[in-house]
């Protein structure tokens, strides 16, 4: 339901606390007893039969009985009564309810429904929302609420904190305090029968008073996972968002099929999930404030080469040895840096990164020694260090420098040692607005944090460079081959289906033979020519190598005959029960200096479909080299799921090994991510190994599974690109033009047509007359999430064969679908061509498909052609006062 009637709970006029109680030790006086402190300014009705009066405040016997609605009632009765309650609540015409009791998921009724089911069916007739159960409440200092029964309250300030669990929840209150750190809303979302962590993130991600985000999640229920990316990459593009993720790990790899299945765990994928939407993911509460302190005070980062400047060599060391450990990267200081320094430090200083100017330096060598390093080219961040010294006052340093970090370009840290005179250097910091930390290590950390995090908004916001082919997949032939095997009443392709499989995805497949006896095998390997590989062919055997049913570089005929003799005998007493319908016969493939790499997908319980990428091989699962990344993916994700791993760096070559063809290893993913869009029957594969080398990359074994309906949760978390929206229209011009969802690829042509667009269409269409805008926000416009907005482009061919596009039409849903937003563009000089009123009919079918009540836009009152476009398409229109607008409505049911 998302973001209905949120505001009934993060902005009440009026709350009722039913279970009030005058009991200090209860939920139900704590709870009054806060908001009444709380400085909340609207009524506060207490609701319990037991009282006439609690905390001094009147307080009524029923629902029913109170004297206006509330917007908001917090529920703390026992399990049984709260499904009446919220009935009640309802009927009343209350929106939002904090229910804080716990055991609701437990507690059977006689219907069968448990408690908690029951409280929901009762809301649902009213739109009713509810927070909880088993919550803390919520905290709001905004509108004076306190709805908890949290111990302490929380100072207002500009961060968001959400929570599953109230022990965290409490916990973290008191750190923050201790800390002085305010909040703008502190939410427990507890259960997450209702309001989730979906719901939640696409309120926040555009509530002004709110400039990051944190969160702590123990896991998300398996219906969730699309809501949560989309709302979570929606709230990432405005504001930070960090995640502590703790509490689930990987069940069921043992009984696995593939080797996919049993290395993508768990929290590999949370993690994976989290980088995709652009969540920071930090470990602990002392990390998770933090890195929101070095993000809100950093300069953003434009790379990821440090520079450390240090007046001890130790600290320097201990902060190059962690950077170096996280993944980080020491900056190569360029000649001229190093000259300069070389000019007015002393002799002995460590003439490199990290630069220790020695014990002795005084504020003025660390001004001018800064200076040196930000004007590098080379050096994208620096962290300063500073060991006390008798000989120069660490506060004196410190106080020296803060101008100089304050005019940079770039994120410049610090991090004083020591105590007390330490104290005196980070309050100077403090004041000023810098990063400051008290060991180097905290320090690097906080660098890291800044890293992670523009990398996670560089996967939302950067342009994919185009395919190195563009790929048409056979989906027919792959297809087949999959009903085939379910009209049989297997689940495991044989080698060879796996292969036609990939081939109509055009992954390049060794070409396999199958033969049913040791005979037909020897025949086989007479045509193929030697060496050949021979291996078992049995349904019952996921791993061939496994039970000596694989057989490489054999030279004759009489060879494989004799191996695939020895095979059946050896079959016959290893695996007695095992059904084994023959051999698969194929070329050796000649490949010395390719790599042995897996690629393959598994489908996760919450996220669905995953795809891995890793080092291949028969040690797949020892060695244990392994990313994995949600589809669907485009050639920048494939390259980042392939950074991941530690096999990135030898596929790059050494020692005169030429580096593998890195594009087909990124084309391959994209074929495998296409497959998984378009067959969900899938459930596992396995391309092990998959050759790489500077030749490309061939794929020697395969294995799939399928199910009859696709395995469960097989709904991928991101809604892939929708093919089927592809068309080829005639205008009536006679012209032929292509219609289609716009893609990342886009952007370049996309910004293209907004500046051939006249200041007059600009004026009509973007209700200014703004040409210039940011690549981030262009990168909005072309990256957009196919289950929240759908962009229309038309597009034709130039001479040249470069695409062109002519118009857009976009229409952007909100959370709960209940109205859609459009706005449509056509190039200039194209008026009058009925491209306009094509998109805009297609736009409005495809709201139809939706089950959107109403699309709604608005348009300058003098852009006559527009109104008369949107009039004859039964648009109602409505003048706006005073702006010079107007809205225009079109109700879809």
């Amino acid at each position: 339901m998302s973001v209905r009637h949120l505001d009934s709970l993060f902005k009440p006029t009026s709350v009722a606390v039913v279970g009030a109680s005058n009991n200090p030790e209860s939920v139900g006086g704590t709870v009054m007893r806060n908001l009444l402190k709380s400085g909340f300014t609207g009524p506060i009705m207490p609701v319990n039969p037991k009282y006439e009066a609690v905390c001094g405040v009147l307080t009524y016997p029923e629902v029913s009985s109170l004297p206006v609605t509330p917007d908001m009632a917090v529920v703390c009765t026992s399990p049984a009564t709260v499904p009446g309650l919220i009935h009640q609540l309802g009927e009343r015409g209350t929106r939002g309810a904090v229910v804080i009791t716990a055991g609701l998921s437990e507690h059977m009724r006689r219907d069968g429904q448990t408690v908690q089911e029951a409280m929901l069916a009762a809301a649902k007739p009213h739109l009713l929302r509810i927070l909880g159960p088993n919550c803390v409440g919520l905290l709001i200092p905004g509108v004076g609420l306190n709805a908890s029964f949290a111990h302490a309250p929380i100072e207002p300030g500009p961060l968001a904190f959400v929570s599953q669990s109230g022990a965290f929840c409490t916990a973290t209150l008191d750190w923050a305090r201790a800390k002085g750190i305010g909040f703008s809303h502190f939410i427990s979302l507890g259960n997450c029968a209702d309001v989730d962590f979906g719901d939640v993130l696409d309120y926040l991600g555009s509530a002004p008073e709110t400039t990051a985000i944190l969160s702590y999640m123990e896991s998300l229920g398996a219906d969730e996972a699309r809501k949560f990316m989309s709302a979570a990459r929606s709230a990432a593009r405005n504001k930070p968002v960090l995640m502590i993720k703790a509490g689930r790990f990987a069940e069921g790899a043992r009984a696995a099929a593939s080797h996919t299945c049993a290395l993508a765990g768990a929290d590999n994928v949370y993690d994976a999930a989290l980088r995709r939407a652009g969540i920071l993911r930090v470990f602990d509460l002392d990390e998770l404030f933090d890195a929101v302190e070095t993000l809100a005070r950093s300069r953003p980062l434009t790379g990821e080469t440090v520079a450390i400047l240090t007046n001890g060599g130790g600290p320097g060391v201990i902060a190059a040895d962690a950077l170096t450990m996280r993944g980080g990267k020491l900056a190569i200081l360029s000649d001229e840096t190093m000259r300069k320094l070389n000019d007015f430090l002393p002799g002995t200083w460590s003439r490199g990164n990290p630069v220790d100017m020695i014990g002795d330096a005084g504020p003025e060598v660390y001004v001018k020694a800064l200076h040196i390093l930000v004007e590098d080219p080379g050096v994208d961040a620096i962290l300063v260090i500073n060991a006390p010294s008798a000989l120069a006052p660490p506060e004196d340093s410190a106080r020296a420098i803060v101008d100089v970090v304050r005019e940079a370009h770039l994120p410049i840290l610090t991090s004083w040692l020591g105590g007390e005179f330490a104290d005196r250097a980070r309050l100077i910091f403090a004041h000023a607005d810098i990063p400051t930390y008290d060991t180097p290590e905290k320090a690097v950390r906080a660098l890291m944090h800044m890293v992670s995090y523009e990398r996670n908004q560089d996967i939302l916001t950067q342009v994919p460079p185009s395919a190195p082919t563009d790929f048409t997949p056979r989906v027919s032939e792959a297809k087949a081959v999959i009903e085939k095997t379910l009209k049989q009443g297997r689940e495991l392709l044989t080698e060879a289906e796996a292969k036609e499989v990939l081939a109509a995805y055009g992954i390049p497949v060794v070409e396999t033979r199958v033969a049913s006896t040791p005979d037909e095998a020897a025949e086989l390997a007479e045509e193929i020519g030697p060496p050949v590989a021979l291996k078992i062919l049995s349904p019952e055997i996921s791993h061939k190598s496994d039970v000596g049913g694989v057989a490489l570089g054999l030279g004759t005929a009489e060879e494989v005959r004799w191996v695939a003799e020895a095979m059946l005998a050896r079959m016959s007493r290893t695996a007695p029960d095992a059904q084994l319908t023959g051999f698969t016969v194929q070329k050796m493939a000649s490949r010395p200096q390719a790599h042995e790499l897996i690629v393959g997908m598994s489908t996760d319980s919450i996220f669905g479909p995953i795809i891995l990428f890793g080092r291949g091989g028969t040690a797949v699962e020892v060695i244990a080299d392994r990313a994995v990344a949600l589809p669907p993916l485009n050639m920048n994700l494939a390259r980042h799921l392939i950074s991941k791993t530690q096999v990135a760096k030898l596929l790059e070559g050494y020692r005169g090994r030429p580096p593998a063809d890195f594009d087909a290893i990124c084309l391959t993913l994209i074929q495998l991510s296409q497959l998984i869009v378009d067959c969900p029957e899938v459930a596992e594969l396995d391309i092990n190994p998959l050759f790489a080398d500077n030749r490309g990359v061939l794929a020697l074994d395969a294995r799939v599974r399928v199910t009859a309906t696709g395995a469960p949760g097989k709904q991928m978390a991101i809604r892939p690109y929708p093919r089927g929206l592809e068309e080829t229209i005639t205008l009536p011009s006679g012209r032929e033009v292509f219609v289609r969802p716009i893609r990342p690829e886009d952007q370049p042509a996309h910004d293209e047509f907004l500046h051939s667009l006249s200041p007059e269409d600009l004026r009509f269409r973007l209700l200014g007359v703004t040409r210039d805008i940011p690549p981030s926000e262009m990168a909005r416009l072309v990256q957009i999430d196919y289950d929240r907005e759908m962009a229309l482009i038309a597009t034709a061919e130039q001479d040249g064969g470069k695409k062109e596009t002519l118009a857009v039409v976009r229409a952007i849903f909100d959370p709960a679908n209940t109205r859609a937003d459009f706005a449509v563009m056509v190039r200039s000089g194209l008026r009058r061509t009925g491209l306009g009123t094509t998109l805009m009919n297609k736009i409005i079918a495809y709201c139809r498909t939706r089950g959107t009540p109403e699309i709604v836009g608005q348009v300058l009152a003098d852009n006559e052609a527009m109104l008369n476009l949107t009039r004859r398409l039964g648009f109602d229109i409505k003048p706006l006062p005073d702006t010079g607008r107007c809205e225009v409505t079109l109700k879809l049911r």
